[in-house]
């Protein structure tokens, strides 16, 4: 079969523990095939990926092979295997551990939908859900499906793959894109009347329309662009995209170069805030923390506000030497009221005392100002407000501490090494 035949002209050399077998001559008929651990996939194609057929004869290089087919395809953490023999008949069960997957997406391919790509990857890996492991040979065998579906509608290019980060929740994406060809977006529309004529919206919109057609660049735009424009309305829930390609003419003439965008938006209702309820603090009053959130009873409950209040909260707390204060913050919705109010656990952690610093690309003499204008002495209470001060002079204003010393550089690295364990930080300043 296709499938199994390009799986095992795959190239790819991985380690892969193999159990101690028992010995048998060159060759026995292989009875049957098992697994233990399988979760997703079924037993029957399991065996026809390993590309063992019972009845034929093997060796021990035969299940070796097979077991570093399983590894290469990606779908596999481990493998490994052992055998029974019983009258010259041998049977094996491979024991494995099945990899997570990861959700697909078409990055760049407008013109058709995601149910016809699919359905190309399905030809060539039936058990495909519309999730494919980081890597291994059946990722590369999806990639080749699409560019094999294209070309059959006339379009020859190559389809390359990579893990992403998603722009719209939390984990990672295998993201198939197309080299070769660049559609363009020629329109962004949305279902919301009202951002036709918002100017925040519309100073925007160059910096998307006209740019390279790509699903991750559009949802990363409504993201940090149009997102925030319903949050500061209080439409906290707001809903937008998936975006859609809305194409119009022959579909058998020549692929369109520039594209139609529609965006859905269901903005939801509009929130005003109720309060707020604090656990975990101890370092900063409850007083204290709701009054660094900015916002009180009764106002609309603007996102984008709410986000800056944990801002500061967190910066108030690196303040103190609170490094690594974190806030778990979990609205509850009235629906009823279209109210808002939100349960914030904090972790304050360990509080922080200065150790050492490390200084690279800079002179003695410099280095010297620059220890100096910090004035941290070890063992003393860390404060980040005042650090991050200090390196805008350095970066913005650095005759401030450099005075008439003639220094150059472009740009200041700099890092924080925390020690939890010892409650120690150590500052890495690097100048180039």
């Amino acid at each position: 079969m296709r499938f199994r035949s390009l799986l095992l002209v795959a190239i790819c050399f991985i380690a892969l523990p193999l159990l101690a077998p028992q010995v048998f001559g060159q060759t026995a008929a292989l009875k049957e095939v098992h697994t233990d651990g399988l979760k997703i996939l079924t037993e029957p194609f399991f065996v026809q990926l390993t590309g063992l057929s019972p009845g034929t004869q093997v060796g021990r290089k035969d299940l070796q092979d097979a077991a570093d087919i399983l590894v290469r395809s990606g779908l596999f953490a481990k493998v490994s295997y052992n055998f029974t023999t019983h009258n010259d008949a041998v049977s094996v069960t491979f024991l494995i551990a099945e990899n997570p997957r990861l959700k697909v997406s078409y990055d760049n391919f407008p013109w058709f939908s995601d149910s016809e790509f699919n359905d190309a990857i399905r030809r060539d890996l039936p058990f495909f859900d519309g999730t494919l492991p980081a890597q291994g040979t059946v990722v590369d065998l999806a990639a080749n499906s699409l560019a094999g579906f294209l070309a059959a509608k006339g379009t020859v290019v190559s389809v390359v793959h990579e893990v992403i980060v998603s722009p719209l929740s939390d984990g990672s994406l295998q993201q198939f894109r197309v080299e070769g060809i660049s559609p363009k977006i020629a329109t962004l529309e949305f279902s919301d009347a009202a951002l036709k004529d918002n100017r925040a919206v519309q100073q925007h919109l160059p910096e998307i329309v006209g740019k390279p057609y790509s699903r991750m660049a559009i949802d990363v735009f409504l993201v940090e662009a149009i997102q925030p424009v319903y949050l500061q309305q209080g439409n906290l829930r707001v809903l937008l995209g998936p975006a859609e390609v809305r194409l119009s003419g022959d579909p058998n003439q020549k692929l369109p170069e520039r594209i139609p965008v529609f965006i859905p938006c269901k903005p939801g209702p509009v929130y005003l805030w109720q309060s707020v309820a604090w656990t975990g603090n101890s370092a900063l009053s409850t007083i204290t923390l709701t009054t660094l959130g900015g916002i009180t009873s009764g106002e609309v409950a603007n996102g984008v506000q709410i986000e800056v209040g944990w801002d500061h909260i967190r910066d108030e707390y690196g303040h103190l030497g609170y490094l690594e204060a974190k806030l778990n913050a979990v609205p509850f919705y009235d629906d009823q009221a279209h109210k808002v109010s939100y349960n914030v656990t904090v972790e304050e952690g360990p509080r922080f005392h200065f150790n050492a610093m490390t200084i690279t690309g800079m002179s003695p003499a410099g280095e010297r100002m620059v220890r100096e204008g910090l004035q941290l002495k070890p063992g003393a209470i860390f404060d980040k407000k005042v650090f991050d001060q200090y390196l805008t002079q350095l970066e913005t204003h650095h005759e401030r501490v450099f005075k008439d010393l003639p220094v150059h550089y472009d740009t200041v690295g700099h890092w924080l090494q925390t020690d939890p364990s010892k409650a120690t930080v150590d500052i890495l300043l690097d100048f180039k």
